[in-house]
């Protein structure tokens, strides 16, 4: 298992530690209740440094990002970032990304952890173009500050106005003593917020500034547990969960981040998806009864005859009910549908929502 910068730190903390994705990683340091609430309510921050960063560069390099990925990159600007997927040739989805635009020569990819071999031998080769790639993912570290106040409570760290940082977008400018950080508002909790991505020799020094800057704010270390509670109330996709090899952007709902204005791998078939509509569709549903949805339990009509899967599932902690997301026949995809959940021997009545679960 590989270790990130601030594993010591972690162990130091008595935070619960697993592996994930290759990585000795903190899962929970004091619950996964009290930690999603820290973030819901004021500031917490995790350590995501085992996400994958690949820098493509050259002026091919926006030829081989739109030949790769779904959404349409020659929309972006200088300081903006887009959430799109890379799609396989089989109608499933190779990994979920962020581009970042850092001028029309440069971006970089921001790739899931799990899937960082994979990403890069699947970029490499479609790269006929000669785009020119380096893969960063050992070299830099990444903290998530999520949170209402975190804005706030980081504020004295960088001369940059956290505030004007609007949703997808970056700036990179120096933050707490150092210099070509990037802070970016890309999110997963739902709850606002900043990730700091920083070369791993000053990862300490920005993890220990920023406690101090959100001492007062109750600022609290994260684990992935709850980063997963928290992305589950938004929606949010999981690779490997809720999306695969095997599960296409149309039936996943990520019908918006695939746009058929240009031409990229497999997007004849996915356009004829659309056209033709899925066969099934990823939905949010909250159980009408008490219970705890969990990854792999199947999906039941009331005759009991299995219609589907629960990919992510859990107790909310800010609605106090379990929810879920899964793949079902389109015919009850609508929101209001009524499925059943089958939760060991009883078959829990559920109902199909609009997401999010969590409003704010």
């Amino acid at each position: 298992m590989k270790n990130t910068a601030l594993t010591s730190t972690h162990k130091d903390l008595n935070a619960k530690i697993v592996p994930f994705a290759g990585y000795n990683m903190p899962v929970s340091y004091e619950g996964v209740n009290a930690e999603h609430e820290t973030v819901r309510k004021s500031v917490g921050v995790f350590d995501v440094s085992h996400m994958g960063e690949f820098l493509i560069t050259g002026d091919k390099a926006l030829e081989l990002i739109q030949k790769v990925s779904s959404n349409d990159a020659s929309k972006l600007v200088d300081g903006k970032a887009q959430y799109s997927c890379m799609p396989n040739n089989e109608g499933g989805i190779v990994d979920d990304l962020i581009i970042y635009r850092f001028n029309e020569e440069k971006y970089l990819l921001v790739v899931n952890a799990s899937n960082i071999e994979k990403d890069w031998n699947w970029i490499s080769q479609h790269n006929t173009m000669d785009a020119t790639m380096r893969d960063l993912s050992e070299e830099y570290s990444l903290l998530a500050i999520q949170g209402p106040k975190a804005a706030e409570a980081m504020q004295p760290l960088t001369d940059v106005d956290l505030s004007a940082i609007k949703f997808y977008t970056f700036e990179v400018a120096p933050f707490a003593g150092v210099e070509n950080v990037i802070i970016s508002a890309t999110g997963y909790t739902g709850s606002g917020g900043f990730e700091i991505y920083c070369k791993n020799e000053d990862a300490q020094k920005i993890w220990d500034r920023v406690f101090e800057a959100g001492a007062d704010y109750g600022i609290k270390p994260i684990g992935l547990a709850a980063r997963d509670t928290l992305r589950l109330e938004m929606g949010y996709c999981l690779y490997g969960n809720d999306i695969d090899d095997t599960t296409s952007p149309i039936e996943a709902g990520l019908g918006w981040i695939t746009k058929f204005t240009k031409d990229f791998i497999n997007s004849e078939a996915l356009k004829a998806e659309k056209e033709n509509g899925p066969k099934r569709k990823l939905v949010g549903f909250e159980l009408d009864e008490r219970g705890i949805p969990r990854q792999g339990y199947d999906i039941v009509d009331d005759n009991g005859k299995v219609i589907g899967v629960v990919t992510s599932g859990t107790m909310s902690p800010s609605l106090e009910k379990g929810i879920g997301m899964g793949y079902v026949p389109t015919d009850v995809a609508a929101p209001g549908s009524k499925i059943n959940i089958q939760v060991r021997k009883k078959a829990l009545p559920a109902t199909v929502v609009k997401l999010p679960f969590y409003k704010g």
